[in-house]
């Protein structure tokens, strides 16, 4: 009897360890090939962009390559909804952001993924502070000028490019800790709000920085302040929120590489490890600040608290906003 429950436990033991060994030599020959990273937003956006300097690094450091699939739609939704049904390998990953992962939780009545339970988080790697622009028609000057501005001229325009974006948002979290009213003009196409910024239209931009660059080096907007704790490289001169006054608001926009859930650790950590590496490349980093985005990179647990905490903090400042729910 004795012989036969040992015989019986090791069977049990070298059932358990039979995976965790494939995963492990999963983990040391990974990537055998090419891996695909679907990128939820269109080809050229600033989400594309900054993806794609990451992925060069990455493919160089792994050895193989990593391509970009750009599949668009439903606010980032589409193709972070496809990724969840990819093969759990590590062969096919997403770059998604802060609405697929974060505030679409609460703005979409149905996502066709749960963003925590789909998904195993490996690193966010790029966030773009809100910069706050307003058109050189607006007789204002500073954060302070126009807090006060907007106080006496309730229903001033800005624009974003669609209800539920992140610069749609950060407006209405404006409002809510500077205590004024304004009113949201969503663009479909964000070159279609460029116009209307200069022309004093739509004369108020909660913007990543790519959105409006254009506006700021025509001289026709300026920035008041960057929504953020420190100071954006590209702009140096401008000051955070806090040094213009207003320290509790903070916003901004973020990427992060997730894998479809079940996706072995041990894969999980080696992508999370170049992915640390490329954040940690002085070039990466300078061309990171060129586009206004500041790198960032996470362990997987720690990947997966911020993920929580963001869903959290948006789902708050949504249902105060009284945003309704997109079908």
């Amino acid at each position: 009897m004795c012989k036969m429950t040992n015989r019986w436990m090791f069977a049990a033991a070298l059932a358990l360890a039979i995976p965790f060994c494939a995963s492990t030599v999963d983990a040391q020959t990974y990537p055998a090939r090419r891996v695909t990273v679907v990128v939820p937003f269109a080809g050229g956006s600033a989400s594309d962009v900054i993806t794609r300097i990451l992925l060069d690094h990455m493919s160089r450091s792994l050895g193989q390559t990593f391509i970009v699939e750009n599949r668009p739609g439903a606010g980032g939704n589409t193709g972070t909804a496809a990724t969840a049904k990819a093969t759990p390998d590590g062969y096919t990953l997403v770059a998604s952001g802060s609405g697929p992962i974060a505030a679409n939780v609460t703005l979409y009545r149905d996502l066709g993924y749960d963003p925590e339970k789909d998904f195993e988080p490996i690193s966010p790697f790029a966030e773009f502070p809100i910069v706050i622009v307003a058109s050189k028609k607006l007789p204002v000057h500073t954060l302070q000028e126009f807090i006060t501005y907007a106080k006496a001229h309730p229903g001033l325009n800005y624009g974003s490019v669609g209800i539920g974006s992140s610069q749609h948002l950060a407006g209405a979290y404006f409002e809510q800790v500077a205590g004024v009213k304004m009113t949201h003009i969503p663009y479909r196409n964000i070159a279609q709000y460029g116009p209307d910024l200069l022309a004093g239209t739509v004369p108020l931009g909660f913007q990543w920085l790519p959105n409006v660059a254009g506006a700021i080096r025509s001289g026709g907007a300026g920035v008041l302040a960057v929504a953020s704790k420190v100071r954006l490289p590209a702009l140096p001169n401008v000051p955070t929120t806090a040094e213009a006054g207003l320290p509790s608001y903070v916003a901004s926009g973020w990427f992060a590489m997730l894998a479809p859930h079940g996706t072995p650790r041990p894969i999980v950590d080696k992508i999370n490890k170049a992915l640390a590496e490329a954040i940690a490349d002085p070039k990466v980093r300078e061309r990171f600040s060129q586009q206004g985005a500041q790198p960032m990179a996470l362990s997987p647990d720690e990947a997966r608290k911020f993920n929580q905490t963001e869903t959290v903090k948006w789902h708050d400042i949504i249902k105060k906003a009284g945003i309704p729910v997109i079908q």
